[in-house]
């Protein structure tokens, strides 16, 4: 029993970390300049992104696509700018995270 505590807590810890490192890389990447998890700045709250896009099996691929490419019309007239300076890898991590929240 004491062992399966003791992995179920590093298991959460983890998930914790993994979420603060995805925080420090959207504030890095400048997502946050226009985004915030709860509520809408510029563009959309994250959270509002995650749930628009619950269940689609194609969602991490194209909210990579529009870090990287930008996009508009989706959330309204403001076109978001097309993130070059974010890598693949991190473009795919933080899709990932959104979509988590």
């Amino acid at each position: 029993m004491k062992v399966v505590l003791i992995a179920a807590a590093l298991a959460l810890s983890a998930g914790v970390a993994s979420a603060a490192d995805e925080t420090e890389l959207a504030k890095k990447s400048t997502c946050m300049s226009c985004h915030q998890v709860e509520k809408k700045v510029v563009g959309p709250a994250l959270k509002d992104i995650a749930k628009k896009y619950k269940g689609d099996a194609k969602a991490a691929d194209h909210l990579v696509h529009v870090i990287k490419n930008g996009g508009k019309g989706v959330w309204g007239p403001i076109p978001m700018a097309a993130q070059k300076q974010v890598s693949d890898e991190n473009a795919k991590k933080l899709a990932d995270w959104i979509l988590s929240l």
